[in-house]
């Protein structure tokens, strides 16, 4: 698979911090003073995702890093079983001098998928809170997990090295204070890769992409997100063969059971000297964490 860039003809579209993000005056109040000042505010744009010519999704997300959303979110759907069934990946602006007018990402896939995909029939509209919008089923909504490998989870001290290194990782919420990250951390905690979004979903599906784009194997380390462990985040984990997520915030209690029938490590509230561990797999040499 290849992941094409624009052409000069097409929109610009860097993946860059600064596309992400725009000034605005702003009245501010501090110190008991009313003070005029700039601001930087997050963008947020529909993307759409256009399968062999077919749109399935409009998804609102921060308009860079698009062609590993575009293969994360085909992964982690379940739209494609591996990358090389994706054949292209075009990014198109709606109107190149309005970038809120929405970006169009093409994907090229195999006729055996593009043919499963229309079965699904599914046409949903996404928003930045919600990973389930427009599913026509209660049976849509709540799909199979896939399981994973059955690993130790990361260390105490792993943990606390990566949430230790999460706001330095993360420039776009440092400018703006309104965007999720999801980080990918070597056994020993160290962030290796990390992806930036409105969307807490959308950050996770761009580092998933990230990680099949680079051959990153997912036997050796763990995945880190800034957000709750909700269902549609554990989800996207295990469908990827993730064996360990952590997250700053709680997990419902349905990405709780999603956990333990994947076989996935669940561990939340992950914060400077402390963290739960919500679920921890059986393995051969398992001990207490």
């Amino acid at each position: 698979m290849a992941l094409k860039k624009p052409t000069e003809t097409e929109s610009d579209l860097s993946v860059t911090v600064e596309s992400c993000y725009k000034q605005s005056a702003v009245t501010r109040w501090q110190k008991d003073q009313l003070l005029d000042a700039l601001d930087s505010i997050a963008e947020e744009v529909p993307v759409a995702m256009i399968y062999n010519g077919i749109s399935h999704v409009v998804m609102m997300a921060s308009p860079c890093d698009l062609e590993e959303f575009a293969l994360g979110f085909s992964l982690s759907e379940g739209i494609i079983k591996k990358p090389e069934e994706i054949y292209a990946i075009d990014l198109v602006m709606a109107d190149p001098q309005h970038l809120a007018s929405g970006i169009e990402i093409q994907i090229s896939i195999t006729t055996q998928r593009s043919m499963q995909l229309k079965q699904r029939r599914r046409n949903l509209v996404g928003r930045t809170g919600c990973g389930l919008c427009g599913a026509e089923s209660l049976q849509q909504a709540i799909r199979p997990v896939k399981p994973v490998p059955a690993l130790p989870p990361a260390t105490p001290a792993a943990v606390e090295k990566s949430v230790s290194q999460l706001t330095e990782k993360q420039p776009l919420q440092n400018i703006t204070g309104a965007c999720h990250g999801a980080a990918w951390c070597d056994k020993e905690g160290n962030i290796l890769l990390l992806k930036e979004d409105v969307g807490r979903h959308n950050a996770l599906d761009k580092l998933l992409g990230a990680l099949q784009h680079q051959s990153i194997s997912m036997n050796d380390g763990f995945a880190l997100i800034s957000s709750r462990a909700s269902y549609e985040m554990v989800h996207k984990a295990s469908s990827c063969g993730i064996s360990t997520l952590v997250a700053v915030s709680a997990p419902t209690g349905l990405a709780l059971d999603l956990a333990k029938q994947a076989g996935l490590n669940l561990i939340g509230f992950a914060r400077p000297g402390r963290h739960v561990i919500y679920n921890q797999a059986e393995t051969p040499d398992s001990e207490e964490i």
